[in-house]
């Protein structure tokens, strides 16, 4: 299959850096690592990554079913909100079924006795510097926060889950809502064989007091007796992929601007949720040195704009553009708007090769609607 922009290029080295973080976290505190199947399911990786991870978490039947099919291992299953139907066939894929209510939890408990179960606590604690993904947001329907309806529920689990971060690198904040759980919720955890505090711990970014870290989780898992599970998604991926593009066209309206063969809208969305701008490789530099851009997708969408940056070259039609950070919250979220070509896939293995994996055409945007 032949490499032609637009296309994702995972780096094996670039995740083993990553992974390698996971591992000595792994061993010296005693926690279990699920990659987190909601922010990164590209399983062309899924060999790799399984040597550092001891499973998969999930928020939906199907990606249960990718986890155990693909990663195997252990396979949690969560649900914002689980069917019959659902429930009856994810108990043949997870080991390991978490419940989002009180409601959930006693209507299916039939349904899935003999496997391991969870309920989600809102502790109404968090770090998130987006509102849309706090957790703990005021009226959130994500989790159980009542310690007495919690205490009541202990009959029927074995664990639970407590997911409160989103791209928290505050460590001493990470700390301190910690210390706010084990008070609230102590008498509950004492009884409890496992716990998972969920995602949104930058771990794997530079600096990281990882030592320190350990330390936390050792403590809190041998004060309670818990087997502690995190559930990395970003931190497992992060800075390991680019989104390789080609300029299609350079205009100008009041700026220069440069068009690529891909779309921020169809392929990048999560930037434009957040309204954050891309990244490009190499870095620009400081002002004053280079050529600056407004780079924009080729979709209609008057907004598809992946930022302005400055670089060491003109631009030209032909031009090759780097984004940087495309894993996490990417690849899962990419869609057919526009009918746009969709990216293909291709990793960097360690020795240099590179493999393309996965090319998209017509027939999949053809099949993907009806």
């Amino acid at each position: 299959m032949n490499l032609t922009t637009p296309y994702y290029l995972i780096d094996e080295k670039k995740l083993a850096r990553n992974l390698s973080v996971i591992s000595h976290i792994r061993d010296v505190s005693g926690a279990k690592f699920l990659l987190a199947l909601k922010c990164f399911s590209t399983w062309c990786v899924f060999d790799f990554m399984r040597e550092y991870l001891d499973g998969t978490t999930s928020s939906s039947l199907f990606e249960a079913r990718l986890g155990h099919e693909k990663f195997g291992k252990e396979t949690h299953a969560y649900c914002v909100a689980w069917t019959r139907d659902e429930i009856r066939l994810v108990k043949q894929h997870a080991d390991t079924i978490i419940f989002n209510s009180a409601s959930q939890l006693r209507r299916f408990y039939g349904d899935v006795k003999g496997k391991r179960i969870g309920i989600r606590i809102n502790p109404g604690v968090s770090y998130s510097p987006f509102d849309l993904a706090d957790p703990v947001r005021p009226m959130s329907r994500l989790g159980v926060g009542d310690p007495d309806e919690l205490q009541a529920l202990l009959p029927l689990l074995q664990g639970a889950m407590v997911h409160f971060n989103c791209e928290n690198d505050d460590i001493d904040n990470f700390a301190r809502n910690l210390d706010l759980i084990a008070a609230r919720y102590g008498a509950l955890l004492s009884g409890l064989k496992w716990l998972s505090l969920g995602g949104g711990l930058f771990f794997t970014k530079e600096e990281y007091p990882v030592e320190k870290f350990c330390r936390i989780l050792k403590r809190f898992a041998e004060r309670f007796s818990l087997q502690l599970y995190l559930e990395p998604g970003e931190s497992a991926v992060t800075r390991t992929t680019e989104l390789v593009t080609t300029v299609t066209d350079i205009v100008h309206n009041g700026a220069d601007i440069a068009i690529v063969n891909a779309s921020i809208e169809a392929h990048m969305p999560d930037l434009l949720i957040y309204r954050l701008s891309a990244a490009v490789k190499p870095p620009p530099r400081g002002k004053g040195h280079g050529h600056v851009y407004t780079v924009a997708g080729r979709s209609c969408l008057a907004g598809d704009i992946f930022g302005t940056f400055t670089f060491p070259r003109r631009l030209r039609i032909g031009s090759t553009v780097r984004f940087e950070d495309a894993a996490g919250y990417t690849m899962v979220k990419k869609n057919w708007f526009n009918g746009l070509a969709m990216p293909s896939i291709a990793v960097k293995h360690r020795d240099g090769s590179i493999e393309p994996v996965r090319r998209f055409g017509y027939t999949d945007f053809l099949h993907n609607l009806s």
